[in-house]
Order: structure tokens, then C-alpha cells, then sequence
């Protein structure tokens, strides 16, 4: 298999975890991390859904062969468990150390005499071992009896997402086209820039933008998705779109209307703005809704996503996508009230809400409306027949969408290089250009709510909110 193996965790989850085996006595712990499997053309990742902590001198305790062992009953116990859900089994353990951890020979023995055993108790997800020190992990991952692989890494999801590696990554060579942002964050961070796989929901004002900014930061992949096309009335905001995106050139109106001539897609226009400021980016263009299962399963490997597209559907399935996922998201938005006896302009601003993966969560915070879900899910039929109200365009300028959008990607920048202080708050944050003022709100966190608790880390073992699927 080509593709890197990786392991992503809750950054609660690693706490938890990290507490246990690194309890201060320089001893060594044990535990069994649980994991839903994301297999794609991309990646092959487990992300954590369950930890089991083996209690010193009962679950774990002196081994025949080596220092410490699980017991068999606690094995049976989480292999089980992992068997009934679908999940891989992963027996974590720790090594003193720092920056770099590997396996002792003896560890690799017990894996070759009990993980063929455990495979077939599994009856499919694989079995491994997980080996951690303070800042680094290594993994043995036996994806069948004759088939087995190296953890290429570990990435720990929450507010400043971490990557542990089993030793230090060597320089990469210098780019002299992004010497400026180097000289901010290092080589490395351009480099893990260039790796990374970012999607954006909504290519219109706000999305255009996003799409610009990435592009020429350097990340390496795109993913956009919009199944819209350019008009008169969003031209002004579309970073990218030309005249003749709107309207042929040296072609009559008739003879257009004629031959069924149509103003470009969004979605060509910001290929071809990330094209001309990064040449060699990889680039997905998707003309199509985003509750499209297609359009939705280009997201489930991404390193990040951006929702630029304010409909409940899009709000529903990106926060899904999240938690399901373990991927961080950032909502990104504009709005203006106006009022509508007067048309006065009451509070423009603009917004940017970091979801992070069992953190912050779009339906945790009441911002998925279960009332829109449903009339944005009917016909057009049927909403002329229950008589509703038409949409009105709402205003919209680009300076607004512009806040928004350099806000959330310079979030997602530093947080992707390490560049943010660790444990910092989860906030989001609306500027209201008005007042000249910048708000921060702490998101509300329900520990009822299915999506960031029940589902958090489930993948494809919970079908996502496409059309025609589940919720």
C-alpha cells in the first residue's frame, strides 16, 4: 500500500491518554486505543473512538517474556469490543524519551505471536501497537496476517493541532519562491503547507476569496465545491471571474441564448485563480451541491475545510464532517441587517467560527435550524405550494467577506504551522465594522449532543447527511 498510514486523536482523548502513560513515576503503562478506519485514494487513517486504560497490576502487569504485558482478559475484553463495532484494535504502550521512540525486538515478537489471532477475531479492521514518548510515537499496524505497515504519523486534532512523528523529520530543501513566509514559519511549515488538503464549501464571495489566499500560501491541494455559476449580481465580489465569464465575447446575446451559452461556474473561475498564483497545485473543481454524496465524500480525507456557502445543509453536513472526521473546520461569513421599513443599515458583520472536532460544534451552539433544514429539503414545488416566502438576495460587499476571509485563514495558517500558544481558548469572533468593534464568544458545549460526543470520531460507521441519507 502507497498510501501513508496515520492515526488522528481527539486532542481530549490525548490527554487523557498521555496522562496515563506519562504519570510522572518513569514507569511504563499500558492502554488500547479503539479506531474507526478512513480508507481513500489519499490516505489511509484510524481515527481514535475509544480508549481503554489498563490499571497497573491488574490489566497490566509483569510480562513472561518482556517488562510489562496486557493481560489476556483485558485483550479479549477490548478486542471484543473493537470486533463488535467495527473498529481496530491499536495496544498502546510507552518508552522513555523525548523526540523519538521505536520498538524493542521484544515488543516486535509479541506482535508476530498474537496479532494473526486478533486479526481473526477482528474479521477485518487490522490490529496494531502503538508505542509513544513525550513528543513522538511509533506504529506497527498489521493490516492482514501477510501485510503490514509503519505509522507514518500521529496527529493530535483540537484548538493548535500537534503532529508526532516516530523521530525528527529532516530539513526540506528551501523554496525561494516563499522565502517572505518562510522567514515567519520556517521551512518546515511551508512544507507541511504544501501537503496539506484543504476543502472549501461555496466559491462565491467569501469562498473566492478563501481560494486565493490558500493558493498563495502555498497548500498544496483544493478541494472546492459549488454547483453555481456567476451573475451579474455576485460579479463584483467573485475574486478571479472576467467579463467574459459573465458574457461571450464577439457573440451575439441571440445567437448565445441560441446554443444554450452559459456564464461560467464558480468553481472553473477559482481553479483558474489558483492556478495562476500556484502553477503545480493539485486542484478539484465539483460543480455540484455540496449534500451531493460525491461532492461530500472529496471532504473525508481533508487536513482542514472551509464552509463558505450559509445554508443549513451545508452548516449540517460540514459540522458532521468535523466531528465525524476529526477534521478541523472554520465556518467564514458576512451579513448585513438592514431594516426593512426604512432599508437603514443596522449591524454588518463579519464572522469566523472554529469547529473543532469534539470542542465546538455548529448544533452544540443552536446555529443548524432544524425548521430551515427542512424547507431548504423541499421542491421548488413544494415550497410554492406551502406558499413560502421567496428568498430576497441579501446585501453584500466584499470588504466584509474580505475580513472574514483573512481571518480564517490566517487562523488556519498559524494553527496549522504551531504557531498558535498552546492551550488557548477555543473562540470565534465577529467584527462589526460599525461600532470598530471585534467580539470573541466562547462556543456553548452540550455533553448530550450526539454530533461532537456520540459520533465524534465515528467515520464511515455513521452514513453522512447527503441527500438521500441519514442524519
Amino acid at each position: 500500500m502507497n498510501r501513508p498510514v496515520s492515526l488522528r486523536l481527539p486532542a481530549t482523548m490525548m490527554a487523557d491518554l498521555h496522562r496515563h502513560l506519562f504519570a510522572g513515576d518513569g514507569d511504563e503503562h499500558g492502554a488500547v486505543v479503539a479506531a474507526s478506519i478512513v480508507a481513500t485514494d489519499r490516505s489511509y487513517r484510524l481515527l481514535g473512538r475509544s480508549l481503554y486504560r489498563a490499571v497497573d497490576g491488574v490489566d497490566y502487569v509483569p510480562g513472561k517474556r518482556g517488562y510489562r504485558m496486557l493481560t489476556p482478559e483485558f485483550v479479549r475484553r477490548c478486542v471484543r469490543a473493537c470486533a463488535e463495532e467495527g473498529l481496530a484494535y491499536l495496544a498502546v504502550h510507552n518508552h522513555p524519551g523525548t523526540d523519538s521512540v521505536a520498538f524493542s525486538s521484544v515488543d516486535v515478537a509479541s506482535h508476530r505471536r498474537g496479532y494473526p489471532a486478533l486479526l481473526d477475531i477482528l474479521g477485518g479492521p487490522p490490529a496494531g501497537a502503538l508505542v509513544f514518548a513525550e513528543n513522538a510515537v511509533a506504529g506497527d499496524i498489521w493490516l492482514s496476517t501477510h501485510h503490514q505497515v509503519v505509522l507514518d504519523h500521529a496527529v493530535v486534532v483540537g484548538r493548535t493541532p500537534r503532529t508526532l512523528y516516530p523521530s525528527p523529520l529532516t530539513a526540506p530543501q528551501p523554496d525561494p519562491e516563499y522565502d517572505r513566509q518562510v522567514r515567519i514559519f520556517g521551512e518546515r511549515g511551508q512544507h507541511l503547507l504544501a501537503a496539506q488538503k484543504v476543502g472549501i464549501v461555496g466559491a462565491g464571495g467569501v469562498g473566492s476569496l478563501l481560494n486565493e489566499y490558500l493558493a498563495r500560501l502555498g497548500v498544496g491541494h483544493l478541494v472546492v465545491i459549488d454547483d453555481d455559476r456567476l451573475d451579474t449580481t455576485n460579479y463584483p465580489r467573485l475574486v478571479g471571474a472576467r467579463p467574459r465569464d459573465l458574457s461571450p465575447r464577439r457573440i451575439p446575446a441571440a445567437v448565445a441564448r441560441r446554443v444554450g451559452w452559459q456564464p461560467a461556474l464558480k468553481v472553473r473561475i477559482a481553479r483558474r485563480a489558483a492556478r495562476q498564483a500556484q502553477p503545480d497545485i493539485r486542484f478539484e473543481a465539483i460543480p455540484r451541491d455540496i449534500t451531493d454524496p460525491t461532492a461530500a465524500n472529496r471532504l473525508i480525507d481533508c487536513d482542514a475545510i472551509f464552509l463558505a456557502a450559509d445554508t443549513m445543509r451545508a452548516r449540517l453536513l460540514v459540522n458532521a464532517i468535523c466531528h465525524r472526521y476529526l477534521i478541523p473546520a472554520w465556518q467564514v461569513g458576512s451579513k448585513v441587517h438592514v431594516d426593512d421599513p426604512t432599508g437603514q443599515v443596522e449591524d454588518p458583520f463579519s464572522v469566523v467560527r472554529h469547529l473543532v472536532p469534539g470542542e465546538s460544534c455548529l448544533r452544540c451552539a443552536n446555529l443548524i435550524d432544524d425548521t430551515r433544514l427542512a424547507e431548504e429539503a423541499a421542491s421548488t414545488q413544494q415550497r410554492a405550494a406551502q406558499r413560502y416566502i421567496p428568498e430576497v438576495p441579501a446585501p453584500s460587499v466584499i470588504t466584509l467577506n474580505a475580513v472574514a476571509a483573512a481571518h480564517a485563514a490566517n487562523d488556519y495558517l498559524l494553527t496549522t504551522v504551531g504557531l498558535t500558544e498552546t492551550g488557548s481558548r477555543a473562540e470565534w469572533i465577529r467584527h462589526h465594522p460599525l461600532q470598530r468593534r471585534l467580539a470573541h464568544e466562547r462556543p456553548r458545549r452540550d455533553s448530550a449532543c450526539i454530533e461532537c460526543s456520540d459520533r465524534l470520531s465515528a467515520g464511515l460507521l455513521v452514513p453522512l447527511p447527503v441527500r438521500g441519507g441519514a442524519k
